[in-house]
């Protein structure tokens, strides 16, 4: 490339970059000015001061009585918080569960031997569980936690299914990893716990996987491994596709995708990894997650605390016990987690093999996935929950064509770990996916969404109603990436340079860290962390915290909490939320800063090193999707309408099923409720077909439909040439026009034009001249 093309090309690159901080710098600004209105009580349209009135000298007694109490048993609970974390750490390791629990398989047994286990959730008193009905599998994310959050409390996900009836098994881990345990031996393990799943009720449909966040992805490779034993996958905040975010000309709001680039890729990793012995701790993933929200990590938690400390302690205690537990990987595992996942993105691609050497292909998953995801969440955006789709399948018509039903599910603001940890969402969205995941694999092949609306019946108790819609891939791909994914390309430098730095290190540093390093200097270092620190430190190992139990005995039985209109509380929340307002305009500037200084590094190491090196089709999604590209002319297209006078009785059930559909309407589970009574009422019409297979011809026979109706339904009668089918077709189409299960659904004027004109196909005999093509015609 000449110098002037590459010069416009930066100026470019860095002007666009400076635009977007010059905008991501005025949101925060916004955000801090209104934010200190707020908390100052100046009223926004008239600017004016707020009314205190001003505190006499008992409020000033009251109030400084209060806080000295408060701050006691402020104290104390921190003092609980630690003693309480080397108690577990002198424990066996436990699952953070609500739930009572029995151990069915330990993966410390095999031969290829894990850190993980399979539990089954006993079922608490009152609630009765069916072994006939599908079992649940939760897998919770190994990010540097312990297991357990996706039953932590009674309104769980294992909860809700529970609830629902159905067996409930947990996938936990433990703390230390095995002696040179990869993740490829965890994939086969699981594998494992899934087929024993099986053998456990033999009478049930295949298991439900339910992936959370780094399970998400562990739940995909078991089911593309081991397709024929899975069932619906349900994956929740799951980083798919990992270069993805929701880059847009405002606020930004996806830090943690930048972090490989700005610490020069996956070296770090095998660094920390190398000073632990070989061990990478978890710690460092969890202090990562916590450096996202500043005001939350360093203020707005303790307050929370420190203002409701009369009835607060339990519930953050509670969570602490989950949040306080570091768990460690093995150098292996961190590495082919930042080389595969997160840096390398190749996942979807199916660069990424398993222990038998054959690559993991997303496209062998024969179950419905549904994938939930929330524009609340920094950590794994909805970009990266569905842009994987879009990468592995390139086409509506090639999801149809591959038999695939996937689901999707936005929360409008939840956070990343109230997806799978917040109460309210288990009772509305993942109780909703528990009820409906049955009518789900009824579905005919393609990309759906699902809603769910809130309502109150007529006893004034909350009820909610399901509604599917089916979308085409490219407008959905199109609606959540603006910029065409655009901002994606410069990540394929950061692969580049992260390869060359984890090789520059492994030749010149890694040989002295390892040397330097042993199972004392790993020790210290992990007890020394920070996390760590700030737990046993403010604990009963420290002396100088002797007398806060008994002081903290003493101020609650003599408790005097101020008045609710105390001045000086009002004061005191008002200043609080002015430190909150700060750290959080330091997080956007820090992020938008981050952002600027990746796009400026790699967005010019990507233009003068890569953007040539490939057609501009080849990089980003899969080519061929575009809004100019005819549909006509994919594979998947071209292959089914060449079958169109190809096949029997199934081929003609599917197409009718698709020329009788509704188009563009929203599906009501109400509906799906009536399909599964009208396919149970008359089984003994349909193919009796796997799910997966009939899905897969369904998804063919509606691609025929759509680009070719007149020729399907000319060619109708080819697919049933024996009399006795063609008896039985045209009697299960009666039987159903008469049924008044359909006849309540209302079906619509084309419909019954559409009937019309398949029952005249398949019963009128062709003339002379007049081709069955034309008895088709309307």
């Amino acid at each position: 490339m000449d110098g002037a093309k590459q010069f416009s090309r930066s100026r470019d690159i860095n002007a666009k970059v400076a635009r977007i901080l010059t905008k991501r710098s005025a949101v925060a600004h916004e955000h801090l000015t209104e934010r200190v209105r707020t908390a100052s009580g100046v009223d926004r349209d008239t600017a004016a001061a707020p009314t205190t009135r001003a505190p006499t000298p008992w409020d000033t007694w009251s109030y400084g009585l209060d806080i000295i109490q408060r701050s006691v048993m402020f104290l104390d609970t921190l003092r609980e918080r630690g003693t309480a974390y080397r108690e577990r750490a002198r424990q066996d390791p436990k699952p953070v569960l609500h739930f009572d629990y029995e151990s069915v398989l330990d993966g410390r047994q095999f031969e290829r031997p894990v850190n993980y286990a399979l539990l089954k959730i006993k079922p608490p008193e009152g609630v009765i569980v069916d072994p006939r009905k599908r079992p649940y599998l939760i897998i919770d994310p190994r990010a540097g936690h312990g297991p357990g959050i996706g039953g932590f409390k009674d309104d769980s996900q294992a909860g809700v299914a529970l609830r629902g009836g159905h067996p409930v098994y947990f996938l936990i881990f433990f703390p230390d990893p095995e002696p040179g345990q990869t993740l490829l031996d965890v994939c086969a393990a699981e594998q494992q716990f899934v087929k024993r799943l099986r053998t456990l009720h033999p009478d049930s449909p295949k298991p439900a996987l339910v992936g959370n966040c780094q399970g998400g992805w562990a739940a995909m490779m078991i089911a593309a491994s081991d397709p024929d034993d899975t069932g619906p996958i349900v994956i929740n905040g799951a980083p798919m596709s990992y270069w993805s975010g929701a880059w847009s000309e405002g606020q930004g709001d996806n830090p943690m995708r930048y972090a490989g680039g700005i610490l020069g890729g996956s070296w770090l990793a095998s660094f920390a990894a190398d000073l632990g012995a070989g061990k990478f701790d978890g710690a460092h993933l969890v202090q990562n997650f916590e450096s996202l929200n500043p005001a939350n990590t360093l203020w707005d938690k303790y307050y929370h605390l420190f203002h409701n400390v009369d009835t607060e302690p339990p519930r953050f205690l509670d969570f602490e016990r989950w949040w306080g537990d570091y768990y460690l990987m093995n150098r292996e595992e961190i590495e082919w987690i930042t080389h595969n996942l997160f840096i390398g993105n190749k996942l979807w691609s199916g660069d990424v093999r398993g222990s038998s050497g054959k690559a993991f292909d997303l496209r062998e998953i024969r179950s419905p996935i549904i994938l939930f995801a929330s524009l609340g969440d920094n950590i794994t955006p909805p970009q990266q929950a569905f842009n994987w789709v879009a990468d592995l399948y390139g086409s509506t018509e090639e999801i149809k064509a591959r038999g695939q039903v996937i689901v999707g599910l936005m929360h409008q603001d939840i956070g990343h770990l109230g997806i799978f940890v917040s109460g309210k969402v288990a009772k509305k969205e993942h109780t909703q996916i528990v009820s409906v995941l049955e009518a789900i694999e009824s579905f005919a092949p393609g990309l759906y969404g699902m809603s769910i609306t809130e309502r109150k019946d007529a006893n004034g108790e909350t009820e909610y109603e399901v509604e599917f819609r089916e979308h085409r891939l490219e407008e959905i791909a199109a609606h959540f990436n603006r910029f065409e994914r655009e901002d994606e390309k410069p990540f394929e430098a950061v692969a580049q340079l992260s390869e060359f730095n984890q090789r520059a290190y492994e030749l010149f540093a890694q040989p002295i860290v390892q040397a330097m390093s042993n199972e004392t200097t790993a020790r210290l270092l992990r007890e020394f962390h920070p996390l760590r620190l700030q737990r046993w430190a403010f604990s009963d190992l420290n002396p100088w915290l002797a007398w806060l139990p008994s002081a903290a005995s003493a101020v609650k039985t003599h408790r005097q909490p101020a008045e609710a209109d105390n001045p000086w509380r009002a004061i005191e929340q008002s200043g609080s939320q002015m430190i909150s307002a700060s750290l959080d305009y330091y997080r956007e500037m820090r992020d938008a800063g981050t952002e600027a200084t990746f796009f400026t590094i790699y967005g010019n190491l990507f233009s003068l090193y890569l953007a040539d090196a490939k057609p501009a089709a080849e990089s980003g999604a899969k080519s061929g999707t575009g809004p100019d590209s005819d549909p006509r002319d994919l594979p998947f297209v071209k292959e089914a309408l060449a079958s169109i006078r190809e096949g029997g009785y199934t081929e003609a059930i599917a197409r009718a099923a698709a020329l009788l559909s509704r188009k563009g309407e929203p599906l009501p589970l109400s509906r799906l409720v009536t399909r599964k009574e009208l396919a149970q009422a008359y089984a003994s019409y349909l193919p009796d077909l796997p799910a997966d297979q009939w899905r897969r011809i369904r998804g063919e026979q509606e691609i025929i439909v759509s680009f070719e109706q007149d020729e399907a339904i000319a060619t109708l009668p080819v697919l049933v040439a024996d009399r006795k089918d063609r008896a039985r077709f045209i009697t299960l189409l009666d039987e159903l026009l008469k049924d008044e299960r359909v006849q309540s659904t209302g079906p619509t004027e084309a419909q019954r034009a559409m009937f019309d004109r398949i029952r005249q196909a398949l019963t009128a005999k062709p003339t002379p001249g007049r081709s069955v093509a034309a008895l088709a015609r309307p």
